[in-house]
């Protein structure tokens, strides 16, 4: 139902977004869009090597892009390259293939779970 997936923790972690806004002078910036809903989300990342120092983003998203945005804020610091794209692996087997939601510090990340049976909502929340 359509209810689990906004459901109290997810529109609480859209209505608390962290570290909005844009860095000055960022090592690298991406952009991501939902043709579905209009979501557009811009991120910046200041690095030391291959670990991010710093982080803003610009969130224009419905609540699932918004609460995916949230988890990320409160957690990106810290991370490396090679934890993003396994968290990045481990969400889009979780909504395409039934796999486990994310664990250690993106565990938040399971929270989104419920839009596993909603495939046209997989793209707000990535």
């Amino acid at each position: 139902m359509i209810d689990d997936v906004y459901n109290a923790k997810i529109l609480g972690f859209a209505g608390n977004i962290a570290r909005i806004g844009r860095l000055d002078h960022p090592d690298a910036t991406a952009r991501a869009h939902s043709k579905l809903c209009g979501s557009t989300v811009t991120v910046d990342l200041k690095m030391d090597g291959d670990v991010v120092t710093d982080f803003a983003h610009d969130v224009k998203a419905c609540a699932l892009g918004q609460a995916s945005s949230s988890i990320m804020a409160q957690n990106v610091i810290g991370a490396n390259a090679d934890e993003l794209r396994a968290v990045r692996e481990t969400m889009l087997k979780m909504l395409k293939e039934n796999g486990a939601p994310p664990e250690g510090r993106f565990a938040d990340l399971k929270y989104l779970e419920p839009v596993r049976d909603y495939k046209a909502r997989h793209a707000s929340t990535m």
